[in-house]
């Protein structure tokens, strides 16, 4: 039986139900050399976010995949912490942000230590954190991508491959996912396990049909941002045949410890309070929506 390994354990289908796949508990968006760079105080984190999650669940979430990877702050210690507060689970990556982010040990790392690492959190746990990492989370340049953004990539299909673990992109042009796709099929990797993370932001809607033809999922990830667009898409996406491709978040949180007390934090709940009852207003059924919140994050992230 398949699960999505999560900061209080495997669960299953049975065990969750509308999911979140893609927000942030903690960031830090400066390079990783900057002093201070991703440490708090783990009260002070779970002080601001626990109260979040615990928001999001009475909405009716019953989990949130956490997005922050090696680059922007990854603290799956933090994560676990505020998870078990809350008593809601996360979903917590393995993998390399872009440039400027990536560090040091990464440019000088051989892509065969590169998959030797990410397996070792897909298989077993996150800097001793006791989490087990649940997915890959990579990026690309805005133009393309570099040598070592490709090196990641072709490291992260190589685990996926032995792990049935997703990958999930921060890719801003589909031009890209283009290429990124091709790399992927090009080392055995399959297309059906990579997400395009911020699809919405690609203005043209024929790379989105384009990457979905392919196999990709699709994640429309800024809800509350743009919804006359996002509504207008995700309704030409389900009238394509595409709507077990696709997934919506809010790409939304966080802890950022570059800030006073860790700033102010958005909440999780715009798209159960206020997005559904626009996409029912639109005509989308209650069986799409399911497919849509529980059933397609479920597959993409389980394994």
């Amino acid at each position: 039986m398949t699960s999505i390994p999560t900061t209080l354990g495997p669960k299953t289908s049975a065990e969750l139900g509308f999911i979140l796949p893609h927000e942030h508990i903690f960031v830090d968006l400066r390079t990783w050399d900057t002093p201070g760079y991703a440490q708090a105080d783990v009260n002070e984190v779970v002080q601001l976010m626990a109260p979040e999650l615990t928001r999001a669940r009475d909405t009716g979430i019953t989990a949130i995949v956490e997005c922050s990877t090696v680059g922007v702050g990854r603290r799956a210690d933090f994560d676990r912490a505020v998870s078990e507060a809350a008593q809601l689970p996360l979903v917590i990556p393995t993998g390399v942000y872009r440039e400027p982010w990536i560090p040091d040990w990464v440019h000088e790392a051989s892509e065969e230590y590169l998959t030797e690492w990410m397996l070792s959190e897909l298989q077993g746990e996150i800097e001793d954190s006791g989490v087990q990492a649940g997915w890959m989370k990579l990026s690309a340049g805005d133009e393309g991508l570099t040598d070592c953004e490709a090196k990641v990539l072709r490291a992260a299909a190589t685990a996926g491959r032995a792990t049935n673990a997703v990958i999930g992109s921060h890719t801003i042009k589909g031009k890209v996912v283009r290429d990124q796709l091709d790399i992927l099929e090009a080392v055995g990797y399959t297309a059906e396990r990579f997400i395009w993370i911020h699809t919405q932001a690609e203005p043209d809607f024929s790379l989105h049909l384009e990457m979905a033809r392919r196999g990709a999922w699709l994640e429309y990830d800024a809800i509350g941002n743009q919804d006359e667009n996002d509504l207008r898409n995700i309704r030409r996406l389900l009238e394509a045949g595409f709507g077990h491709q696709l997934l919506l978040s809010h790409d939304r949180g966080w802890f950022d410890p570059a800030l006073p007390g860790g700033g102010v934090p958005q909440p999780y709940t715009y798209l159960t309070e206020q997005f559904l009852p626009k996409l029912r207003a639109n005509g989308v059924s209650k069986e799409a929506i399911h497919q849509l919140t529980s059933e397609n994050p479920f597959r993409a992230f389980s394994h």
